[in-house]
This record gives structure tokens, C-alpha cells and sequence, in this order.
């Protein structure tokens, strides 16, 4: 099916999205998936910094980057993106949330919008309980989307 398709997910009508809003859990998680989001749109890194765990064990990816492993290394890189001159506005598709324990993760389209450009970015964030009872990121991973013609598209379907 092509991304164009009145039947594809991102056109609108998000028909595989899970319904968060039935489990209190899930939608405390996607609570703090936004909260994520909102936090990189404002460039506000006191936010960022209040939704990740601070251990060596944290883990991020951004698009086009190598791993960056612990705290310090994941707030340098919102820091330098933090202080660039372009501004990122995020409209956040087909999330999914998963509950295991005191593990959470959320699978989400990033579709992103900048001064003359946009991309998309599938996006997998990994959160897990504190002892607060708040959730924390742990993992943040980012891929791009590579977007093929119709054609192309149709093409490999048939292949």
C-alpha cells in the first residue's frame, strides 16, 4: 500500500493505534512520551534533563548518529541541538505503547517540520518506573524514513 493510500496509517485515520486512554498506565507513559516531545520542540534541556533516567546505562540515537551512551554524553547532544538556530516542530504519529512491568516503551512516527524542509523519523523510547512511581526515559532511538516515489514504491511491492 502506498504512504499516499486513503489506507495507510499516517494519512490520518490511525486505525492500529492502541487505546491508551482505557489503561491508566499506558496513558501515563504516553503522558511522559509527550512530554518528551515537548520539551525538544521548546529546546528546554531543565525539561529533558527531568525526563531521563541519569545512569551510564541510558542510551540515545540520533538519527544519523552513533550511540551515545550514559547521561552526560545524551545531554551534551540535546545541548549542541538545543543551541543550533533551527527550530523543530514535531507532530507525533501512530504511537504504540507496551507495558511490561516497570517497562515501558512507545513506538512512534516523529514527523518532523523546520523552515523550508520535513522529514520523518520512526522513533523508539524506552522508559521504565522509578522508584517514585514516575516514568523515565531510558532509550531513545531514532531511524529515518527513506521516502520512495509511488512508483518505486509500487515496484518493490512487486518484486
Amino acid at each position: 500500500m502506498a504512504p499516499d493510500s486513503p489506507d495507510f496509517s499516517a494519512a490520518g485515520d490511525d486505525r492500529w493505534s492502541d487505546d491508551a486512554g482505557a489503561d491508566p498506565i499506558k496513558a501515563s507513559v504516553l503522558e511522559v512520551n509527550r512530554a518528551f516531545y515537548d520539551a525538544f520542540e521548546a529546546s528546554d534541556l531543565n525539561a529533558m534533563s527531568d525526563l531521563w533516567v541519569h545512569e551510564d546505562r541510558s542510551l540515545c540515537v540520533h538519527p544519523g548518529w552513533t550511540a551515545l551512551r550514559g547521561w552526560a554524553s545524551i545531554a551534551s547532544s540535546w545541548a549542541a541541538m538545543f543551541d543550533g538556530p533551527q527550530h523543530i516542530q514535531f507532530i507525533v504519529t501512530d504511537e504504540h505503547v507496551s507495558v511490561n512491568g516497570n517497562v515501558a516503551w512507545v513506538s512512534c512516527d516523529e514527523n518532523l517540520l523546520t523552515l523550508g524542509a520535513s522529514a520523518t523519523v520512526n522513533a523508539l523510547n524506552v522508559f521504565e518506573r522509578a522508584h517514585d512511581g514516575q516514568w523515565r526515559m531510558v532509550a531513545h532511538h531514532g531511524a529515518p524514513v527513506m521516502i520512495a516515489s509511488d512508483e518505486e514504491f509500487d515496484d518493490n511491492l512487486d518484486n
